[in-house]
């Protein structure tokens, strides 16, 4: 009994071990135990000869493959990729799709290419894409074509062919001769194919501008007319406009001719001066620009003067020979006060200390002055006396 069990027990195990390589084998094949990242790629039609197992590639290199293809509602074919994980680093998240085929034959396939701006973000799993081409088909050529013969009448067709017929008969040689020059003509232009193909592409744009400017052109066509029609009614008395500037002009060159190195001496000698007034500009701007409240101020109703009295501290006087007037003062331009050139109501303009012989606030006193000569010349020194004119009551020294 156990030998006669024995040999169909060896039987069946070695058909189970031949259908699981066998599985194994068709599992490998389809690539089942191949791990894989889905995506999707959507596109107006997949092509008659698109199956699944359909090679994916990245620029030529295989990079997956294709699992299935359904429709979807809005008449799309959505086509479901299996991309090996190892390449997705390889993929920009906004990579082209194209389907394509070798010829209009044969089987399509699903073409990858980075665009010229790829993304920084790679593919990821669950990435729907767009197709942006479809290889056209040869049942899309006999379709296009069936509609083309289908609108054709057939004694016109005849027609036209016998006219064509009569047209080049005994017409060879002249209609090789023109084929030849074209080719000829053809090859002269082909270098210029680029910079065509170039004109091609702006054309739209540009032809777009000038729809949007035709009434704006339309109009300077008729204005341009009308000055037309103006010059040609005005013609004697532009005539005599010319034959004037004429003679005014050569006047003119009499005068500039005859003083040319006069006006030149004097341009060299203004160079001085325009230099002083390029470096205080600002200066003279802000200047001017004060004197725009006093010019808008409109005038009193009353007449006579208005002014405005008040009393201020006492500062300190005019010493000899310290306080002689003398013109030194010398440094950038001083308009950059937050003061300046308008000073707000009710606050007096920034001093500017500069070497004209005179500093009233030399010694820092800011309040009411006493006679303090003494204390002066202790903290300071010996100190200038007053002016020899100073026959004055109430001021110190």
């Amino acid at each position: 009994m156990k030998r006669s069990a024995l040999r169909p027990l060896t039987g069946l195990i070695t058909l189970l071990v031949i259908t699981a390589v066998v599985a194994l084998a068709v599992t490998l094949f389809r690539g089942g135990l191949t791990e894989s990242v889905p995506v999707t790629v959507l596109s107006p039609r997949a092509g008659l000869v698109m199956n699944p197992d359909a090679k994916v590639k990245l620029h030529g290199v295989q990079v997956g493959s294709v699992t299935s293809i359904d429709v979807r509602s809005d008449g799309q074919a959505a086509i479901h990729l299996a991309i090996d994980p190892k390449q997705l680093h390889l993929i920009p998240a906004n990579a082209q799709v194209d389907v394509a085929s070798t010829t209009v034959f044969g089987a399509k396939s699903i073409e990858m290419v980075s665009p010229a701006d790829p993304s920084a973000q790679r593919l990821r799993a669950g990435q729907i894409l767009e197709a942006t081409h479809v290889t056209v088909e040869i049942n899309t050529v006999f379709q296009q074509l069936t509609s083309v013969l289908a609108s054709i009448q057939p004694e016109k067709l005849n027609a036209t062919l016998s006219a064509l017929a009569q047209a080049f008969n005994g017409r060879g040689k002249q209609l090789g001769q023109t084929l030849a020059d074209f080719d000829a003509f053809l090859a002269s232009i082909e270098p210029s194919l680029p910079s065509l193909s170039h004109d091609l592409e702006a054309a739209p744009d540009v032809l777009n501008a000038y729809a949007d400017s035709a009434s704006d052109l339309m109009k300077i066509a008729d204005s341009a007319a009308q000055l037309s029609q103006t010059i040609v009614d005005e013609q004697h008395n532009l005539d005599t406009f010319l034959l004037s500037a004429i003679g005014l002009a050569d006047v003119g060159n009499d005068v500039v001719g005859g003083n040319r190195q006069a006006l030149t001496d004097l341009l060299h000698l203004l160079v001085p001066t325009t230099d002083v007034l390029n470096d205080y500009h600002d200066n003279l701007n802000c200047g001017l620009a004060g004197m725009v409240p006093l010019f808008r101020t409109p005038p009193s109703t009353k007449p006579g003067a208005m002014v405005s009295i008040s009393f201020t501290l006492g500062i300190e006087r005019y010493r000899y020979p310290t306080n002689l007037p003398k013109v030194a003062a010398t440094g950038p331009q001083q308009c950059a006060s937050q003061k300046l050139p308008r000073v707000p109501m009710g606050s007096p303009p920034p001093y500017l200390v500069t070497d004209v012989g005179a500093n009233p606030w030399q010694y820092g006193n800011q309040g009411i002055l006493l006679n303090s000569d003494a204390l002066k010349q202790f903290l300071f020194g010996p100190i200038d006396g007053p002016p020899r004119n100073s026959a004055q009551f109430g001021q110190p020294g």
